[in-house]
């Protein structure tokens, strides 16, 4: 079994690190380049930092804020949030991102996943899905989960994959922030569905969550943004009970 990857999230908006529920009600939490430096000596394995105001703004993502926060890093960095072409993109990596995610852009136009893979390689690409529960499926959200894209995200995960996705960022629009879990049952609908890793994303609050989420599905990696950010666990503390558990960690 390959080893867990576990990954901070700073959510940005206006150059600042924020924090909400269900994508409302947004606070202040930090500084982006601080942050990413205290969790990298915590353990972190990457980094994702994303603009999440920046396609509902129709703006790119805040290329300065990537730029200083990758100078300090060693560990990847994932840059997500208007990204809208291979261009924006391009311009995200040669800022300092090692990954690009691209969600709202990618939905409307699907050509984009194949246009960037070929131009930067599969592995630089990741396809953010944020799903909601509607009826008996999970429905596709875009511009910061303002808006339903009537598609199906499990069938969007492998259309992604198909088109030359290397990830996939998974977030559940109905568990983000309420900290009571990762949303089990679309994160293994969507795992199951796909063969390239998922990142599960939404509604961390325990290392006992994360432990739960690669013990019931088949993510590989798990992405938290509350316990670190108001120091309810460190990466580290959070490693050390994940290889309690008998799961491999980097």
């Amino acid at each position: 079994m390959l080893a867990k990857r576990i990954i901070p999230c700073l959510d940005m908006k206006g150059g600042r690190v924020v924090k909400g529920i269900n994508f409302k009600g947004l606070r202040d939490v930090g500084d982006p380049p601080k942050m990413a430096v205290e969790y990298e000596a915590q353990g972190a394995d990457e980094i994702t930092f994303l603009d999440i105001s920046a396609s509902l703004e129709s703006r790119q993502t805040m290329l300065d804020i990537v730029s200083e926060t990758a100078k300090n890093l060693t560990i990847p960095l994932a840059v997500g949030g208007g990204i809208k072409n291979a261009a924006d993109m391009r311009e995200a990596l040669n800022a300092g991102a090692d990954k690009v995610s691209v969600n709202s852009a990618a939905v409307k136009n699907p050509e984009i996943i194949v246009e960037c893979a070929q131009d930067f390689g599969k592995q630089c690409v990741i396809v953010a899905i944020d799903g909601k529960k509607v009826g008996d499926h999970w429905e596709v959200f875009t511009h910061g989960g303002t808006r339903s894209a009537g598609i199906d995200a499990v069938e969007w995960a492998q259309k992604a994959q198909d088109l030359g996705a290397g990830e996939i960022l998974l977030t559940s629009m109905d568990a983000d922030g309420v900290k009571t879990g990762y949303d089990i049952p679309l994160t293994a609908a969507v795992t199951d569905a796909v063969d390239i890793p998922v990142i599960a994303s939404g509604g961390c609050g325990s290392k006992e969550h994360i432990a739960e989420v690669f013990e019931r599905t088949g993510v590989s990696a798990a992405l938290a943004a509350s316990i670190f950010h108001y120091n309810e666990c460190t990466v580290s503390e959070v490693k050390e009970y994940l290889r309690d558990r008998g799961i491999a960690v980097r």
